[in-house]
């Protein structure tokens, strides 16, 4: 009776380590799932990287936002483009018509890219068209409307006095009218990135469009998590204190949403490889 109770205490002690070790596991395991950033409850973003005249990948990116969404249970649905909507790909001008489209529909806010800037200073001298062309520019006019043989035969001069007619002072203030920086809950949304070195309110807006390398190198936490564009990953580079979105659609053929909802991420992508658009979803951005 005796080696009997012994057996007993003894099994007791040993699970009484395993208990605490698991006990320790869910407290710090809570307080994890507590510190993870998230939005603000009840709010779902849908966060649309460059898409860069894209229209194809875009006009199938809305459906499947759309689809996703209702099938979701209800929220305060958001949808932000991070900007780079023109320039490089075939159909800029359906891009922003595209948008301006699904604004009216849903809460869709619009980024301001390093190639919108370009866009609108290229009506500013003709130097900067000149720019501005080798940058994708001309995808983007040929776009509104102007035909290949045309263009092809004006001058950079001739071409600087006929775009304003060809793209209306609407058209560009409009695109003028995009933001800079958005903050949601934990999360902040640019084109390119910030200034490591500056806290958000004295961030230039020459950096949230154009900034690289110094963001890219940081290593340190920032205020929030920055979800960006600009700079092309193969697929959702997620670094802890910045997630790259910028798939690079007008020349890989993927176009990337990142979904935020509470502190859980997924991702929707499509792609389109001969002539086929397909649809994909990852429970989680890698």
């Amino acid at each position: 009776m005796r080696g009997s109770n012994q057996t007993l205490n003894s099994a007791a002690q040993t699970s009484r380590p395993r208990q605490m070790i698991a006990a320790l596991r869910n407290l710090f395991g809570s307080r994890s799932e507590a510190n993870l950033p998230s939005v603000p409850q009840g709010t779902r973003y849908y966060v649309v990287g460059d898409i860069h005249g894209r229209l194809d990948l875009f006009e199938a990116l809305i459906d499947a936002i759309e689809k996703d969404d209702a099938a979701q249970p209800a929220a305060d649905t958001h949808i932000v483009l991070l900007g780079d909507l023109v320039d490089r790909g075939e159909d800029s001008a359906g891009v922003i018509a595209r948008t301006r489209k699904w604004q009216k529909k849903r809460n869709v806010r619009v980024l301001a890219g390093n190639h919108e800037e370009m866009f609108l200073q290229a009506f500013e001298k003709p130097d900067i068209l000149r720019h501005f062309l080798k940058h994708g520019g001309r995808e983007t006019i040929l776009s509104y409307g102007l035909s290949k043989k045309k263009f092809n035969s004006m001058s950079i001069e001739e071409l600087f006095d006929h775009i304003p007619e060809l793209i209306s002072k609407k058209e560009r203030e409009y695109i003028a009218s995009f933001e800079d920086m958005i903050i949601a809950g934990d999360y902040l949304f640019v084109h390119a990135g910030i200034d490591p070195a500056k806290p958000i309110e004295d961030q230039k807006r020459g950096d949230l469009l154009w900034i690289r390398d110094r963001f890219l190198s940081h290593k340190g936490p920032l205020e929030k998590v920055v979800v960006h564009g600009h700079t092309i990953f193969d697929d959702v580079e997620e670094r802890g204190h910045r997630i790259g979105i910028d798939t690079g659609a007008f020349r890989s053929g993927v176009l990337t949403a990142l979904v935020l909802e509470g502190a859980g991420r997924r991702v929707i992508q499509t792609s389109e490889k001969n002539g086929k658009i397909k649809i994909s979803q990852q429970a989680e951005a890698a």
